[in-house]
Protein backbone atom coordinates (compact mmCIF):
# COMPACT_ATOMS: atom_id res chain seq x y z
CA UNK A 1 0.00 0.00 0.00
CA UNK A 2 1.18 3.68 -1.19
CA UNK A 3 2.44 5.41 1.97
CA UNK A 4 -0.02 8.51 1.39
CA UNK A 5 -2.56 6.33 1.77
CA UNK A 6 -1.57 5.33 4.99
CA UNK A 7 -1.16 8.58 6.29
CA UNK A 8 -4.94 9.67 5.12
CA UNK A 9 -6.07 6.24 6.72
CA UNK A 10 -4.24 7.57 9.93
CA UNK A 11 -5.85 11.28 9.64
CA UNK A 12 -8.93 9.10 9.21
CA UNK A 13 -8.30 7.73 12.66
CA UNK A 14 -8.02 10.57 13.94
CA UNK A 15 -10.80 12.28 12.38
CA UNK A 16 -12.85 9.53 13.72
CA UNK A 17 -11.50 9.50 17.48
CA UNK A 18 -13.66 10.52 20.22
CA UNK A 19 -12.80 13.89 21.78
CA UNK A 20 -11.70 13.67 26.23
CA UNK A 21 -13.92 16.67 27.09
CA UNK A 22 -12.01 19.70 28.16
CA UNK A 23 -8.82 18.52 26.90
CA UNK A 24 -6.70 18.32 23.64
CA UNK A 25 -7.22 14.58 24.00
CA UNK A 26 -8.69 12.09 21.92
CA UNK A 27 -9.49 8.59 22.42
CA UNK A 28 -8.34 5.94 19.54
CA UNK A 29 -8.94 2.59 18.76
CA UNK A 30 -5.58 0.59 19.80
CA UNK A 31 -5.95 -1.84 17.41
CA UNK A 32 -6.47 0.20 14.45
CA UNK A 33 -3.61 2.37 15.62
CA UNK A 34 -1.26 -0.39 15.58
CA UNK A 35 -2.03 -1.99 12.39
CA UNK A 36 -1.51 1.30 10.43
CA UNK A 37 1.50 2.08 12.26
CA UNK A 38 2.61 -1.57 11.42
CA UNK A 39 1.27 -1.34 7.80
CA UNK A 40 3.42 2.36 7.20
CA UNK A 41 6.65 0.40 9.24
CA UNK A 42 6.34 -2.12 6.21
CA UNK A 43 4.99 0.24 3.58
CA UNK A 44 8.08 3.30 4.81
CA UNK A 45 10.87 1.21 4.21
CA UNK A 46 9.61 -0.16 1.13
CA UNK A 47 9.05 3.59 -0.54
CA UNK A 48 12.49 4.64 0.93
CA UNK A 49 13.66 1.78 -0.88
CA UNK A 50 11.88 2.81 -3.95
CA UNK A 51 13.35 6.14 -3.56
CA UNK A 52 16.80 4.84 -3.09
CA UNK A 53 16.29 3.02 -6.17
CA UNK A 54 14.91 5.94 -8.18
CA UNK A 55 17.92 7.87 -7.14
CA UNK A 56 20.63 5.07 -7.48
CA UNK A 57 18.85 4.34 -11.19
CA UNK A 58 18.87 8.05 -11.85
CA UNK A 59 22.98 8.36 -10.91
CA UNK A 60 23.77 5.52 -13.24
CA UNK A 61 22.17 6.70 -16.15
CA UNK A 62 23.53 10.58 -14.99
CA UNK A 63 26.98 9.07 -14.88
CA UNK A 64 26.38 6.89 -18.11
CA UNK A 65 25.29 9.94 -19.64
CA UNK A 66 28.12 12.27 -18.21
CA UNK A 67 30.64 9.51 -19.75
CA UNK A 68 28.94 9.17 -22.85
CA UNK A 69 28.80 13.07 -23.29
CA UNK A 70 32.55 12.69 -21.98
CA UNK A 71 33.63 10.04 -24.78
CA UNK A 72 31.48 11.96 -26.84
CA UNK A 73 33.54 15.27 -26.49
CA UNK A 74 36.71 13.48 -26.69
CA UNK A 75 35.68 11.75 -30.02
CA UNK A 76 34.68 15.31 -30.96
CA UNK A 77 38.31 16.92 -30.28
CA UNK A 78 40.42 13.96 -32.00
CA UNK A 79 38.37 14.64 -34.78
CA UNK A 80 38.80 18.05 -35.12
CA UNK A 81 42.82 17.89 -34.09
CA UNK A 82 43.05 15.55 -37.00
CA UNK A 83 40.87 17.68 -39.22
CA UNK A 84 43.25 20.58 -38.59
CA UNK A 85 46.44 18.74 -38.93
CA UNK A 86 45.27 17.33 -42.00
CA UNK A 87 44.34 20.69 -42.83
CA UNK A 88 47.64 21.87 -41.48
CA UNK A 89 49.53 19.21 -43.68
CA UNK A 90 47.27 19.72 -46.83
CA UNK A 91 48.30 23.47 -47.08
CA UNK A 92 52.10 22.67 -45.84
CA UNK A 93 52.29 20.61 -48.80
CA UNK A 94 50.32 22.86 -51.19
CA UNK A 95 53.13 25.59 -50.40
CA UNK A 96 56.03 23.22 -50.85
CA UNK A 97 54.28 22.29 -54.06
CA UNK A 98 54.02 26.06 -55.32
CA UNK A 99 57.67 26.66 -53.75
CA UNK A 100 58.85 23.35 -56.03
CA UNK A 101 56.98 24.08 -59.02
CA UNK A 102 58.19 27.77 -58.91
CA UNK A 103 61.37 26.51 -58.85
CA UNK A 104 61.24 24.33 -61.58
CA UNK A 105 60.04 26.85 -63.74
CA UNK A 106 62.64 29.57 -62.63
CA UNK A 107 64.90 26.32 -63.74
CA UNK A 108 63.45 25.53 -66.83
CA UNK A 109 63.80 29.28 -68.31
CA UNK A 110 67.51 29.45 -66.78
CA UNK A 111 68.08 26.32 -69.39
CA UNK A 112 66.07 28.03 -71.76
CA UNK A 113 67.71 30.56 -71.45
CA UNK A 114 71.34 28.94 -71.65
CA UNK A 115 69.88 26.76 -74.43
CA UNK A 116 69.36 29.69 -76.43
CA UNK A 117 72.64 31.17 -75.66
CA UNK A 118 74.25 28.18 -76.66
CA UNK A 119 72.59 27.93 -80.00
CA UNK A 120 73.02 31.25 -80.46
CA UNK A 121 77.11 31.31 -79.81
CA UNK A 122 77.20 28.00 -82.16
CA UNK A 123 75.26 29.42 -84.73
CA UNK A 124 77.45 32.55 -84.89
CA UNK A 125 80.90 30.37 -84.64
CA UNK A 126 79.35 28.13 -87.19
CA UNK A 127 78.15 31.36 -89.39
CA UNK A 128 81.81 33.26 -88.88
CA UNK A 129 83.59 29.31 -90.66
CA UNK A 130 80.90 29.13 -93.18
CA UNK A 131 81.71 32.78 -93.85
CA UNK A 132 85.43 32.26 -93.77
CA UNK A 133 85.36 28.88 -95.82
CA UNK A 134 83.36 30.75 -98.05
CA UNK A 135 85.59 33.61 -98.40
CA UNK A 136 88.68 30.38 -98.94
CA UNK A 137 86.33 28.75 -101.45
CA UNK A 138 86.11 32.03 -103.41
CA UNK A 139 89.36 32.99 -103.02
CA UNK A 140 90.08 28.98 -104.71
CA UNK A 141 87.73 29.76 -107.36
CA UNK A 142 89.58 33.25 -108.21
CA UNK A 143 92.98 31.36 -108.29
CA UNK A 144 92.30 29.04 -110.74
CA UNK A 145 90.19 30.97 -112.48
CA UNK A 146 93.53 33.45 -112.29
CA UNK A 147 95.35 30.56 -113.34
CA UNK A 148 92.84 29.36 -116.23
CA UNK A 149 93.46 33.06 -117.55
CA UNK A 150 97.14 32.78 -117.86
CA UNK A 151 97.06 29.60 -119.37
CA UNK A 152 94.40 30.37 -122.24
CA UNK A 153 96.38 33.11 -123.58
CA UNK A 154 99.65 30.83 -123.55
CA UNK A 155 97.50 27.89 -125.09
CA UNK A 156 96.07 30.03 -127.68
CA UNK A 157 99.41 31.61 -129.02
CA UNK A 158 101.01 28.20 -129.38
CA UNK A 159 97.75 27.21 -131.01
CA UNK A 160 98.07 29.90 -133.51
CA UNK A 161 101.98 29.16 -133.91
Amino acid sequence: MDILQLIDRLEELFNDAKAVPFTHNVVVDEDRMLELIDQMRIAIPEEVKKAQQITAQRDRVMAQSQEEANRTLQLAREKSEQMIQKDIIVQEAQRRADQILAQARADAEVTRTEADNYVLDTLMQLQDQISKMSNQVGNGIRVIQDEQMRKTPLAEKNETK
